[in-house]
Protein backbone atom coordinates (compact mmCIF):
# COMPACT_ATOMS: atom_id res chain seq x y z
CA UNK A 1 0.00 0.00 0.00
CA UNK A 2 1.09 3.43 -0.64
CA UNK A 3 1.55 6.06 1.60
CA UNK A 4 -1.28 7.97 -0.03
CA UNK A 5 -3.30 4.99 0.77
CA UNK A 6 -2.35 4.67 4.15
CA UNK A 7 -3.05 8.32 5.29
CA UNK A 8 -6.34 8.10 3.67
CA UNK A 9 -7.12 4.69 6.08
CA UNK A 10 -5.47 6.46 8.77
CA UNK A 11 -7.79 9.80 8.75
CA UNK A 12 -10.65 7.34 7.98
CA UNK A 13 -9.95 5.78 11.21
CA UNK A 14 -9.65 9.19 13.04
CA UNK A 15 -12.98 10.29 11.90
CA UNK A 16 -14.31 7.07 13.05
CA UNK A 17 -12.92 7.31 16.80
CA UNK A 18 -13.74 11.14 16.68
CA UNK A 19 -17.78 9.91 15.80
CA UNK A 20 -17.06 7.22 18.61
CA UNK A 21 -16.04 9.84 20.94
CA UNK A 22 -18.74 12.02 20.41
CA UNK A 23 -21.28 9.38 20.98
CA UNK A 24 -19.48 8.44 23.95
CA UNK A 25 -19.73 11.72 25.62
CA UNK A 26 -23.49 12.45 25.42
CA UNK A 27 -23.44 8.76 26.65
CA UNK A 28 -25.09 9.05 30.66
CA UNK A 29 -22.74 5.74 31.62
CA UNK A 30 -19.72 7.62 30.54
CA UNK A 31 -17.89 8.78 34.11
CA UNK A 32 -17.87 12.69 34.34
CA UNK A 33 -13.86 13.04 33.99
CA UNK A 34 -14.01 10.84 30.73
CA UNK A 35 -16.61 13.21 29.29
CA UNK A 36 -15.03 16.37 30.20
CA UNK A 37 -11.79 15.34 28.47
CA UNK A 38 -13.86 13.64 25.52
CA UNK A 39 -15.98 17.45 24.97
CA UNK A 40 -12.11 19.05 24.68
CA UNK A 41 -10.97 16.78 22.13
CA UNK A 42 -14.28 16.66 19.88
CA UNK A 43 -14.51 20.10 20.78
CA UNK A 44 -11.32 20.91 19.06
CA UNK A 45 -11.40 18.58 17.03
CA UNK A 46 -15.12 19.63 15.43
CA UNK A 47 -14.51 23.06 15.63
CA UNK A 48 -13.94 25.15 12.22
CA UNK A 49 -10.80 26.81 13.45
CA UNK A 50 -8.12 25.35 14.48
CA UNK A 51 -5.93 26.71 17.59
CA UNK A 52 -2.81 26.53 15.61
CA UNK A 53 -3.98 27.75 12.13
CA UNK A 54 -3.05 25.51 9.17
CA UNK A 55 -1.31 28.01 7.20
CA UNK A 56 1.75 28.41 9.37
CA UNK A 57 4.30 25.92 7.96
CA UNK A 58 5.25 22.59 10.19
CA UNK A 59 2.96 24.09 13.19
CA UNK A 60 -0.21 24.22 11.19
CA UNK A 61 -0.57 20.44 11.20
CA UNK A 62 1.12 19.35 14.11
CA UNK A 63 -2.08 19.82 15.98
CA UNK A 64 -3.85 17.65 13.76
CA UNK A 65 -1.13 15.02 13.21
CA UNK A 66 -0.03 14.78 16.99
CA UNK A 67 -1.73 16.63 19.47
CA UNK A 68 -5.27 15.37 18.31
CA UNK A 69 -4.21 11.71 17.79
CA UNK A 70 -2.44 11.82 21.39
CA UNK A 71 -5.82 13.58 22.87
CA UNK A 72 -8.28 10.41 21.22
CA UNK A 73 -5.91 7.86 22.95
CA UNK A 74 -6.21 9.62 25.82
CA UNK A 75 -10.14 9.79 25.82
CA UNK A 76 -10.40 6.11 24.39
CA UNK A 77 -7.99 4.93 27.72
CA UNK A 78 -10.92 7.39 30.36
CA UNK A 79 -13.93 5.46 28.60
CA UNK A 80 -15.46 1.88 30.05
CA UNK A 81 -14.91 -0.43 27.18
CA UNK A 82 -18.02 -1.25 26.25
CA UNK A 83 -19.68 2.05 26.28
CA UNK A 84 -16.67 2.96 23.67
CA UNK A 85 -17.68 -0.23 22.08
CA UNK A 86 -21.38 1.02 21.58
CA UNK A 87 -20.30 4.55 20.59
CA UNK A 88 -17.90 2.84 17.85
CA UNK A 89 -21.42 0.86 16.59
CA UNK A 90 -23.59 4.27 16.68
CA UNK A 91 -20.34 6.23 14.78
CA UNK A 92 -20.59 3.43 12.29
CA UNK A 93 -24.25 3.56 11.49
CA UNK A 94 -23.68 7.68 11.03
CA UNK A 95 -20.70 6.67 8.38
CA UNK A 96 -23.01 4.58 6.83
CA UNK A 97 -25.52 7.21 6.29
CA UNK A 98 -22.85 9.83 4.59
CA UNK A 99 -24.06 12.25 7.33
CA UNK A 100 -21.76 15.39 7.96
CA UNK A 101 -19.52 15.71 10.70
CA UNK A 102 -20.74 17.89 13.33
CA UNK A 103 -19.66 21.34 13.70
CA UNK A 104 -18.52 22.96 17.37
CA UNK A 105 -19.05 26.45 17.04
CA UNK A 106 -18.34 26.70 20.86
CA UNK A 107 -15.23 25.55 20.64
CA UNK A 108 -14.61 28.26 17.49
CA UNK A 109 -15.50 31.09 19.65
CA UNK A 110 -13.23 29.75 22.35
CA UNK A 111 -10.51 29.37 20.27
CA UNK A 112 -11.13 32.71 18.59
CA UNK A 113 -11.14 34.41 22.19
CA UNK A 114 -8.22 32.78 23.04
CA UNK A 115 -6.61 34.08 19.96
CA UNK A 116 -8.10 37.79 20.76
CA UNK A 117 -6.40 37.78 23.99
CA UNK A 118 -3.25 37.04 22.57
CA UNK A 119 -3.28 39.63 20.48
CA UNK A 120 -4.77 41.96 23.31
CA UNK A 121 -1.91 41.11 25.36
CA UNK A 122 0.84 40.91 22.82
CA UNK A 123 -0.43 44.49 21.66
CA UNK A 124 -0.23 45.81 25.10
CA UNK A 125 3.61 44.56 25.70
CA UNK A 126 4.46 46.51 22.77
CA UNK A 127 2.35 49.72 22.74
CA UNK A 128 1.73 50.34 26.25
CA UNK A 129 4.84 48.46 27.94
CA UNK A 130 7.65 49.98 25.55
Amino acid sequence: MNLLKKLNEKARRLKAKLLALWFAYRDPRTPWYAKVWAVIVVGYAFSPIDLIPDFIPVLGYLDDAIILPIGIWIAIRLIPQEIFADSQEKAQEWLAQSKAKPKNWGAAVLIMLFWGLLLFVSLYYVIIKR
